[in-house]
């Protein structure tokens, strides 16, 4: 399997479509279930925001790698656009909304969080388009961080919120 030939991760591609469709639900519900919580909290929209970009990012990443007969060059510019979306959402969201009195740490705990996935996708299609450096292999990296990464801020907003 080539880092450089998008056909060859299609089941890779189908696969995160379809779990990041359905952890973005689940994440909906979990976020409706405890609304009124996370907004009396005011660093807890931002991360639910950022939690639903990330894995956003997954589903829109893996639509784009599922599209039959683009160019490496196309697919590139789509995965590096889609990275640098999400990552100026992850800064603005943990950096850029921060609320007088929250706390620093929760700011710095939280970005890489959301930050890491959006820098591998960005990585991943920059390689794309230069041909080098591993390419599908960093979404591969972005797609688990993203999962990982998400499952712990909705553990937060489901269940540590009402502790």
């Amino acid at each position: 399997m080539s880092g450089y030939a998008p056909a060859d991760w299609h089941e890779f591609f189908a696969a995160a479509v379809g779990a990041s469709a359905a952890l973005l639900g689940l994440l909906f519900v979990a976020i409706s279930i405890n609304l009124k919580l996370i907004l009396e909290h005011r660093h807890l929209p931002g991360r639910a925001a950022g939690t639903l970009g990330t894995l956003l990012s997954v589903l829109v990443v893996g639509s784009f790698g599922l599209a039959p007969g683009q160019s490496n060059r196309a697919l590139g510019v789509e995965i590096l656009a889609t990275g640098a979306v999400v990552a100026t959402q992850a800064i603005w969201v943990s950096v850029g909304k921060r609320s007088q009195g929250d706390p620093l740490s929760w700011t710095l705990g939280n970005l890489p969080i959301l930050l890491f996935p959006a820098l591998a996708f960005v990585g991943g299609g920059c390689s794309l388009l230069a041909g080098s450096g591993g390419a599908l292999y960093w979404i591969l990296a972005g797609t688990v961080l993203t999962f990982v990464g998400t499952t712990l801020n909705a553990w937060v907003l489901l269940v540590e919120i009402v502790r």
